[in-house]
């Protein structure tokens, strides 16, 4: 399988990722669906319910306390998926990610052109006069992150009855529709509107990278179940 996927890779011009929890999670960063991911954890409110939109306007205090101990993992790296994939957009051939994670570790690995479908938690604004702040700024603040205004400080990240900003969905779009290949990464395709995406894809190659089965299988050209950093480091760019 790893030299088909070589195959495809050096036979495309214009590479698409489209990437889930699951390339996080090997550099550390826990996942939500997973038997041991935080939906399978025991918390006071549902962590469905705690990163709800409305759930975060009742009760700020309660939402920033699970959002630093399980939102915020500062102290993790990039991973060979990440850097692979910086490898390959530094090389010419892979033209955008488009990301379903938060964690800015596609960034932190080199890459430039990164679509991220449900925020960042490196971007923080303050909701009264829109100051910006980074991710430190809200681990070390106690109780609720609040602005030199006076304001409550909201980090960039898309919550449950929120929609996704329609600029990043646009440039998502374009970039699927015009990519030869299609590589899908780390995700169970189970979130939407964001799985919804791939929808757009016309190119000559679809590739799937996950570790369990997913939706899309069917429709691939490959279909790889290991690990997403251990396939993408054995590329040659």
């Amino acid at each position: 399988m790893a030299e088909q996927l070589q195959r495809i890779i050096d036979d495309s011009a214009n590479i698409v990722f489209f990437g889930g929890a699951g390339v996080s999670t090997e550099s550390g960063i826990p996942d939500f669906r997973s038997t041991d991911g935080l939906y399978n954890q025991q918390y006071r409110f549902p962590p469905e319910m705690i990163l709800s939109h409305s759930f975060y306007l009742r009760n700020p205090e309660e939402f920033y306390r699970f959002y630093r101990d399980k939102m915020l993992c500062l102290t993790a790296r990039p991973n060979a998926a990440h850097y692979k994939l910086a490898e390959l957009e530094q090389a010419e051939k892979l033209c955008a990610v488009v990301t379903q994670n938060i964690d800015g570790l596609h960034q932190m690995a080199g890459s430039r052109n990164v679509l991220e479908l449900h925020g960042s938690v490196h971007r923080n604004y303050c909701m009264r006069c829109h100051k910006a702040y980074d991710a430190r700024f809200m681990l070390e603040s106690e109780g609720i992150p609040t602005c030199s205004c006076g304001g409550m400080v909201k980090p960039d990240v898309v919550l449950y009855e929120e929609g996704l900003d329609e600029h990043t969905v646009r440039a998502s779009i374009q970039a699927i529709r015009s990519a030869d290949l299609l590589i899908i990464g780390g995700t169970s395709l189970n979130v939407y509107p964001a799985a919804g995406l791939i929808d757009y894809f016309r190119g000559r190659y679809l590739v799937l990278i996950n570790r369990s089965p997913t939706p899309a299988d069917a429709q691939a050209d490959l279909v790889i179940q290991e690990s997403i950093g251990e396939v993408l480091g054995t590329v040659k760019v």
